[in-house]
C-alpha cells in the first residue's frame, strides 16, 4: 500500500512539474508576440479576425491569425491559410497553446485570434492563461448561447467581458448594453473604445468582394489605428483578405427554366443577426422579392427553431420551407398570417427531394430569392451540397438555358 502511494505521489508530482514547465514555455512564447488581439462576441468573430489581420498586414506588420468559426483556420503572415487539425474533430481551448507556439515561430508583430470559449469561466481562462491579449475586441452582445452565458442578455454581456484585458484596451461596436460593458471595463482598468459604424463610408464598403458589415470594418480600422496603421493601407489589406468559409454569401442556381438567388445566412443563427443580414442583402439588392425562407431545424436547438419561426413575420416572405426536425418547433412559432405560406419538409429527406421542393415555389421561367436560416448542420448541409452542381455565374451565363 505504501509502495502504491509513493508511485501515485511521484506520478502526480511529475504531472505537476510538466504542467508548470509547459505553462512557463507557453508564457515565453506569448512574450515574443508584442501585440495579441483576442476577438470575442456573439456574431461576426471570424470575419472580424480576418479583417483585423488583413488591416495589419496592409500596414506592413507581420501578422498571424486563427479563426474558429465555420471552419477553423490558421492564417500565415502572407495571408495563406490551412485548416486547424483537431484530434477526433473535437474543439478544445487547449489547442490555443499549439497555435501560439506556431505563431511565435514567425516572430510576428501581432497575433489576432478568435475566442473559442463559450462558458464564462473558460472565457476568462482563455484570456488570462492562454492568450493574455493586449487588445480585446468585444464585437456585440446577441441572443445566443443563453444556456451557457445567460439567461439574460445582461448576463451574456458580463460573461463576454471576462475576456477584456486587465490594464489593456477593448474595442466594441455594441450599443444596447454599453453601460454594462463600461462597468466591466472599469473593474478591469481596461480602456473601452466604442466605434461608430457610420464612420465607414459606403464607398469604402464597396471595396469588398464579399459581404460584411460596417460594424466589423469599423472595429478592424480602430485596431489598425491603435497599432499605427493608416486607414488607406488598412482598408487595402482588408479588401484583399480572403473571407471566412462561412461568410454571408449569395449564389445563383438554376433548375430547368427556374432560377434562384440563395443567401446562406445559416452562420447568423440568432434572430437579431439573421434579420440584420437579410435586411442588408435586400438593401444592397443582392436578393430581392419574391423572397422565400428556408428554416433548418435541429432536435438539439428547439429554442432556436422557434426563434427562427417567430422571425418570419418580420421578414415577411412569400414562402416558408421547413426542413430538418422537429419542424413543429418552428411552425408553431410562425405568425398565423404566414401559416398558409409554410411548406413542411420535416424529417430526413434525400437531396433530390429537397431541391425539387425548393424550386417548386418558383414559376416556370421565373426567379426568386431564398434565404437559409437556423443552423446549417443536417438537412441544411445536404441542401447546400445538392444545390452546388446547379450553380451558375449570372455575369457569363445566358438568362435561359438552351
Amino acid at each position: 500500500m505504501v509502495f502504491l502511494f509513493c508511485v501515485f505521489a511521484i506520478a502526480c508530482s511529475a504531472v505537476l512539474f510538466a504542467g508548470v514547465v509547459e505553462q512557463r514555455r507557453h508564457f515565453a512564447h506569448l512574450e515574443t508576440i508584442p501585440t495579441r488581439v483576442l476577438v470575442n462576441g456573439i456574431r461576426g468573430k471570424s470575419s472580424i479576425t480576418r479583417l483585423c489581420a488583413g488591416a495589419l498586414r496592409g500596414g506592413g506588420l507581420v501578422t498571424v491569425a486563427k479563426t474558429t468559426g465555420t471552419a477553423a483556420r490558421f492564417i500565415h503572415p502572407d495571408g495563406s491559410e490551412e485548416p486547424v487539425y483537431r484530434k477526433f474533430g473535437i474543439a478544445n481551448v487547449v489547442e490555443q497553446i499549439g497555435i501560439v507556439r506556431r505563431a511565435a515561430a514567425y516572430h510576428p508583430d501581432a497575433l489576432v485570434i478568435e475566442c473559442m470559449a463559450v462558458m464564462p469561466d473558460l472565457q476568462e481562462i482563455n484570456q488570462t492563461k492562454l492568450i493574455r491579449s493586449t487588445i480585446g475586441v468585444l464585437c456585440n452582445v446577441r441572443e445566443d448561447h443563453l444556456a451557457e452565458m445567460g439567461p439574460t442578455l445582461d448576463d451574456v454581456a458580463r460573461s463576454l467581458s471576462r475576456s477584456m484585458p486587465v490594464g489593456g484596451v477593448c474595442v466594441t461596436a455594441e450599443r444596447d448594453r454599453l453601460d454594462i460593458l463600461r462597468d466591466q471595463a472599469k473593474r478591469r482598468a481596461c480602456e473601452l473604445i466604442v466605434v461608430d459604424p457610420e464612420s465607414v463610408s459606403d464607398r469604402e464598403m464597396a471595396g469588398f468582394s464579399w459581404i460584411t458589415f460596417k460594424e466589423n470594418v469599423a472595429i478592424a480600422l480602430k485596431v489598425a489605428e491603435l497599432l499605427g496603421v493608416n486607414r488607406t493601407l488598412a482598408l487595402a489589406g482588408m479588401w484583399s483578405a480572403p473571407p471566412d468559409p462561412g461568410v454571408l454569401s449569395v449564389r445563383h442556381h438554376r433548375y430547368g427554366r427556374k432560377r434562384l438567388r440563395l443567401a446562406n445566412v445559416f452562420a447568423a443563427n440568432d434572430p437579431e443577426s439573421t434579420l440584420m443580414n437579410i435586411e442588408q442583402l435586400l438593401g444592397q439588392g443582392a436578393i430581392a422579392r419574391p423572397l422565400h425562407v428556408v428554416i433548418n431545424c435541429r432536435p438539439d436547438r428547439v429554442e432556436r427553431n422557434g426563434q427562427m419561426g417567430a422571425l418570419v413575420e418580420h421578414i415577411a416572405p412569400d414562402r416558408v420551407v421547413l426542413i430538418g426536425e422537429p419542424t413543429r418547433s418552428a411552425r408553431n412559432a410562425v405568425h398565423p398570417d404566414w401559416q398558409d405560406t409554410v411548406t413542411d419538409l420535416g424529417g430526413r429527406r434525400d437531396s433530390s427531394e429537397l431541391v425539387k421542393a425548393l424550386f417548386a415555389g418558383v414559376p416556370d421561367g421565373g426567379e426568386a430569392s431564398v434565404v437559409t436560416v437556423g443552423n446549417i448542420h443536417g438537412q441544411g448541409e445536404l441542401l447546400l451540397e445538392a444545390l452546388h452542381p446547379l450553380t451558375f455565374d449570372p455575369q457569363t451565363e445566358p438568362r435561359s438555358p438552351r
